[in-house]
């Protein structure tokens, strides 16, 4: 979406704007506000002439201008039908310079999980990779996706589905066996940088939404199966980009808030690492995203690795 489009809906948020008033607002004639009118209302947008001026009485379902239109942060929206992953095209606009964007998808061809692990995408979810300012240390990138996680949750929250946190990346619902319930979101954070500042990072998060669980992989579920209906992923977009916004804009409240979600804070808990594995009660979480696991015989921080929950004895 072009500037003078995007002013053009900065200015319908408002209320009625006359097409002399917008002209003027925004520098161009009053034919050139006309013809933007005209791509928005091709673009599926309902815009009507009245008394006042130009009024948007409706929103399209989907897309860019779509979830731009109304929404509470930073970021610019860049949206595919298909895209073969959304973190990729994230990077690519990363790499070119981009911060502050998020690339929006229908679905994704090839995409993947933490470790490369594939990731079912299908028509219907949300699939959203933010390009964010990366103006923090690589060691502190843990945090990003810690807020990521409240963030997402925060949104299947307000969808009606009672979502919490399992350590690092996943969001659940229910309860079931060692992997503490059924996944209805992830978050995968991606950066390049050197050891003491990061060139780019992108958090990656993907919802299962609009799609019945039947077309994902055992143990998964979705908002629709969750709540017996769609969600209106418009606004679920927004208020999933508005809260990141709302979390990373308040970094020394993450861990509060992560904690209050999380279900892996009490657990008897098993984690995988590289050359060895720990198990005791996860215990807290700590700066900047750490799970402390009390084995019994000592307390361990754990900075990344395979968590399961494991059931009591």
């Amino acid at each position: 979406m072009n500037e003078t489009r995007r002013a053009l809906l900065a200015a319908f948020e408002v209320g009625p704007v006359g097409g002399p008033e917008l002209a003027e607002r925004l520098g161009i004639s009053r034919a050139a506000v006309w013809k933007q009118v005209e791509a928005l209302r091709d673009d599926g947008f309902e815009i009507e002439s009245t008394d006042d001026g130009y009024a948007v009485t409706g929103v399209p379902d989907y897309g860019a201008a779509a979830i731009e239109f109304g929404l509470d942060a930073p970021y610019t929206v860049e949206y595919h039908d298909s895209v073969d992953s959304t973190n990729n095209r994230a990077r690519k606009r990363a790499t070119a310079g981009a911060v502050d964007t998020a690339i929006v998808a229908d679905e994704q061809l090839g995409s993947r999980g933490r470790l490369d692990r594939s990731w079912t995408a299908p028509s219907g979810g949300v699939w959203c990779s933010v390009v964010l300012q990366a103006d923090l240390s690589p060691a502190h990138v843990p945090l990003v996706s810690l807020a990521a996680g409240v963030a997402t949750a925060a949104a299947c929250r307000e969808a009606g589905v009672d979502a919490h946190l399992k350590w690092p990346n996943d969001v659940l619902v229910g309860e079931s066996s060692e992997r503490g319930g059924r996944k209805l979101a992830g978050i995968l954070t991606e950066m390049e940088g050197e050891a003491d500042r990061v060139s780019w990072l992108v958090v990656g998060i993907g919802v299962n939404a609009n799609i019945d669980a039947e077309e994902l992989p055992a143990g998964a579920t979705t908002l629709r199966s969750e709540t017996g209906g769609d969600v209106d992923r418009r606004l679920f977009v927004q208020r999933l980009l508005e809260s990141l916004h709302d979390q990373l804009a308040d970094p020394d409240g993450v861990l509060d808030r992560w904690r209050e979600y999380s279900s892996t804070i009490g657990q008897t808990v098993r984690v995988e690492l590289p050359n060895r594995v720990i198990e005791g009660e996860a215990v807290d979480v700590q700066f900047p995203g750490g799970l402390v696991v009390d084995t019994g015989s000592e307390t361990e921080v754990v900075h990344a690795g395979d968590c399961e929950h494991l059931r009591p004895q």
